[in-house]
């Protein structure tokens, strides 16, 4: 059960992270609303992430590469959304247009440790 649970959390983490990253990017101008997605799915992850190390029981490692990029992964989504709010805050125009450039980024380095993990899992 709590791997159906911990695979849930982390789909909703791609769900909307996804939405947010991408929604930014075809707009070129980062809303509140983008802001918000970045948390939940954030929270989502860390999430899934935490119950996924319940289920590792002791196997776990940090200089694994899954838990290496996984790591890398939540601090960058942790700093972009920082970011993002401050962004926000500021209400600076440029910024919230030239947001965009960083999200993909960190959404790429994201999906490494998601597919990473799914691999994982079916074999």
């Amino acid at each position: 059960m709590l791997f159906i649970f911990s695979t849930i959390f982390i789909t909703l983490a791609l769900l909307f992270y996804s939405l947010g990253v991408w929604a930014e990017r075809l707009a070129k101008f980062l809303k509140p609303w983008h802001v918000v997605t970045f948390w939940i799915g954030f929270s989502f992850d860390v999430t899934g992430t935490f119950l996924m190390h319940l289920l590792a029981k002791g196997h776990f490692t940090l200089w694994d590469s899954h838990t290496l990029t996984g790591q890398i992964a939540l601090w960058l989504m942790l700093a972009h959304a920082i970011w993002a709010t401050t962004v926000i805050r500021k209400d600076n125009q440029e910024l919230r247009r030239k947001f965009h450039r960083f999200s993909l980024v960190v959404w790429f380095i994201w999906l490494m440790p998601y597919f990473g993990g799914m691999i994982m899992a079916m074999s």
